[in-house]
């Protein structure tokens, strides 16, 4: 098999999404959202992805960018992607050394990859000068088989609404920004503008404004839950934070559950959601609605010599 490393082209999104969702088949990975984040709306992330192609068409792709949310300089990210019936042929290791070869050109000094809690995954990043860091769980639901519990009592004072509702975007992102600062991660995400903000996540094409719900307490938001979907029957949860000032009231569990019903409610039949492992009390959340974990991830880092 001759193996071509090469860029992504338009014309690559249909297969380049086919081969995320047998990769990763619980993530939403849509040929929208994959022209979307090449097509450079977010400028200062820089992002790039490489594919190998075999036999005319996309076999692995490699997702590349910097961590520009960030305040510490030289931080990027490379996620690999194989079709699995092309794993072990070296695929992996092609797309990794361009896109290594990619980001060092940019300034990249720590390049951060997920990988999947397998053994031979982990083995593959590790034999490469890759160290393991914070772990994740992922999280799986069946909508339409079993109900949800019963909705948690209104808390006075807070109204649930949908984001598409807000008449300005601007509350959630200040909610968002105030949540990510001590949300568990090795890299903490929290300097990003308004303007960077919008364009990265209320413009995105998988976001479902309706679904996305938040909790509001004198127009400012002070929870949310946000919704990704491909517009079919997977419905995947962003991220769901709670301003400080606000925590130990239940907010997380009123908006995550009214999220879901809404989704129930809209034919989604599969939800997903990727919890940190350390994140005791998100994962107590997560099994009381009835999510129950099907795989593991693990974020990696390197350091890359310029």
């Amino acid at each position: 098999m001759t193996l071509i490393v090469r860029p992504f082209v338009d014309g690559d999104a249909e297969g380049v999404a086919d081969l995320l969702r047998a990769a990763l088949p619980h993530l939403v990975a849509t040929p929208e959202l994959i022209r979307w984040q090449a097509g450079g709306a977010k400028a200062a992330e820089r992002f790039a992805a490489l594919v190998v192609e075999a036999d005319g068409a996309p076999v692995g792709v490699a997702r590349t960018g910097l961590l520009y949310e960030s305040a510490e300089p030289g931080l990027g990210f490379v996620n690999l992607a194989v079709r699995p019936e092309r794993r072990g042929r070296g695929v992996g290791s092609a797309l990794l050394a361009a896109a290594e070869e990619r980001l060092a050109g940019i300034g990249v000094t720590t390049a951060y990859a997920t990988v999947a809690d397998l053994p031979a995954d982990r083995a593959f990043a590790e034999r490469r000068a890759y160290r393991p860091g914070r772990h994740s769980r992922l999280l799986l639901r069946d909508l339409a088989a079993t109900p949800l519990p019963p909705a948690p009592p209104p808390v006075p004072g807070v109204t649930v609404c949908g984001a598409a509702d807000l008449p300005d975007p601007r509350p959630l992102y200040e909610a968002d920004l105030d949540a990510a600062r001590d949300e568990p991660a090795d890299v903490v995400m929290d300097d990003i503008g308004y303007a960077d903000w919008l364009a990265a996540y209320w413009h995105r094409p998988d976001l479902d404004r309706e679904l996305t719900t938040v909790a509001v307490v004198d127009d400012a938001v002070v929870a949310f839950s946000v919704a990704l979907t491909d517009g079919r029957y997977l419905y995947q949860s962003g991220m769901t934070g709670t301003r400080r000032a606000y925590r130990r009231r239940g907010l997380a569990q009123l908006v995550k559950h009214a999220g879901l019903t809404r989704a129930r409610a809209a034919g989604f039949r599969q939800a997903v959601t990727i919890n940190d492992a350390g994140n005791e009390a998100m994962l107590g959340l997560n099994a009381w609605l009835g999510y129950r974990p099907v795989a593991g991830h693990c974020r990696y880092a390197r350091h890359l010599r310029l």
